[in-house]
């Protein structure tokens, strides 16, 4: 890797996360990002839907869906969507989740010896009558209600989410938003080879320094290699709080000296600027924040407000609130 210049780095990370106007397609930006991380919070749009739009504009939605559910080129899994071609490296990661190497694997497998007539009677209802809502499977005579130290009351939900982690179950579509479950041998292609989980995890994390394009380290920015610095349009666009260019808050503080936290979980007198705030994207620089809300009641995308860095000339945001009115179906813009 090779030491840069703060302003190459700059250029470098946002080219390498698609930011710069090339990104042509929905399931090409999948591939070139590695992964898109879902969250049920959706307050503009869900992030999985944000961060392409961040990078293609208003791009059809329905197109995510039949990736997913219909051609099968992407896969949900963990809580992210992945390319179908990283299948094999996903699975040696699945095999490796058996192992219980952390204490939480240990405490899922635990849960799993515990249970296992209910475990066999959730594959069985699958195999027999699937897909299904979680809901759909009728509770087996072992399912009591109690509340547990570690997983609560959701005992369903904790068992199709740890069969799903190890591939004996997968999310083959969403019902109002809701999962839909069957059995993965159902679901998954059968891998061609096998990756061994060292290997899988070595690929994974040289696609992730690369994705990622630049990287800190004791005061250094260096470069991956088979990156390379070039011209950033001038383009404004925002970001989710899960897009990779900022999700590592000390990374984004390193590189543009912007101090950016989500304030969801923030009493509302105690946030210092709003409940789901986006940073701006001006070309290669993050130069504010903005915190838009869509009422989908209403029909309207309001701003509640917008924050500047300190220094930055304000860019326009017409055109990128337009935009993401379109996306979202608003029929109006207010604030």
């Amino acid at each position: 890797m090779r030491v840069v210049a703060p302003d190459e780095a700059r250029r470098i990370a946002v080219r390498a996360q698609l930011l710069d106007g090339r990104a042509t397609s929905v399931l090409d930006t999948v591939r070139r990002l590695g992964y898109l991380q879902i969250d049920p919070i959706s307050t503009v749009a869900p992030p999985q839907q944000l961060v392409l739009w961040s990078r293609l504009g208003a791009f059809d939605r329905a197109e995510l869906d039949r990736l997913l559910w219909e051609e099968r080129k992407l896969f949900e899994w963990d809580a992210y969507i992945w390319p179908m071609e990283d299948f094999p490296l996903i699975r040696a990661r699945m095999r490796r989740r058996r192992t219980g190497k952390y204490a939480w694997e240990r405490h899922g497998a635990d849960f799993l010896r515990e249970n296992a007539a209910f475990r066999r009677y959730v594959l069985r209802e699958l195999e027999r009558r699937g897909p299904l809502l979680s809901r759909e499977i009728e509770d087996h005579a072992s399912m009591r209600r109690e509340a547990h130290v570690w997983w609560g009351t959701r005992k369903m939900g904790l068992l199709l989410e740890l069969l799903s982690s190890r591939g004996e179950v997968a999310i083959v579509g969403r019902r109002n938003g809701q999962r839909l479950w069957d059995l993965g041998e159902r679901w998954y292609p059968e891998p061609q080879e096998k990756v061994s989980w060292p290997e899988a995890e070595r690929v994974l994390e040289e696609r992730r320094l690369r994705r990622a394009g630049v990287r800190f380290d004791r005061g250094r920015w260096l470069a991956h290699p088979d990156v390379a610095d070039g011209p950033v349009p001038r383009r404004v666009t925002f970001l989710s709080p899960f897009d990779r260019l900022v999700k590592d808050r000390d990374r984004a503080e390193a590189l543009w000296g912007f101090f950016y936290r989500l304030e969801i979980y923030v009493p509302k007198a105690k946030r210092e600027y709003g409940y789901y705030v986006l940073p701006i994207l001006h070309g290669d620089r993050v130069v504010g924040r903005i915190e838009p809300v869509f009422d989908r009641t209403t029909r309207v995308l309001r701003v509640n407000g917008v924050w500047w860095e300190p220094g930055v000339k304000p860019a326009s945001l017409t055109r990128p609130l337009r935009d993401l009115a379109r996306f979202l179906g608003a029929d109006s813009i207010e604030g």
